[in-house]
């Protein structure tokens, strides 16, 4: 019969199937997948962390995404565009504006700051 191949997860599977989640609305799935890809030590890379902290700033989960903003640069995962916008729009809903503010402020490098102006304001709108 046919012969079964054992396709392992990688960091690229994981990150397409977050992003999924993140798109569906669908935080817990998202952080779920985040959690699980660690746990058989798939390191997460930019793309996985962005999608998994928008998808907790969609589901208002202001403290999730802080802390995996906080986590990333703690295993030097340089944030993007995303996962500055997404923390401070997190913060932002969560009536967290000072901590909101410290991102801000806090950003390097600082050429991404029109950037995540113009981000922001979209996905506040």
């Amino acid at each position: 019969g046919m012969q079964q191949i054992e396709v392992l997860p990688n960091v690229i599977s994981y990150s397409s199937t977050i992003s999924a989640c993140e798109k569906g609305g669908q935080w817990q799935r998202a952080l779920g997948l985040f959690v699980g890809m660690q746990q058989i030590e798939v390191l997460p890379n930019v793309i996985s962390y962005s999608s998994t902290i928008s998808a907790c700033e969609k589901g208002g989960q202001w403290q999730r995404a802080l802390g995996l903003f906080v986590g990333m640069q703690q295993i030097e995962v340089l944030p993007n565009v995303i996962s500055y916008s997404s923390t401070i729009s997190a913060c932002e809903k969560g009536g967290q504006w000072q901590r909101a503010l410290e991102l801000f402020v806090g950003m390097q490098p600082i050429d991404m700051l029109p950037d995540v102006i113009i981000y922001s304001s979209t996905i506040s709108a």
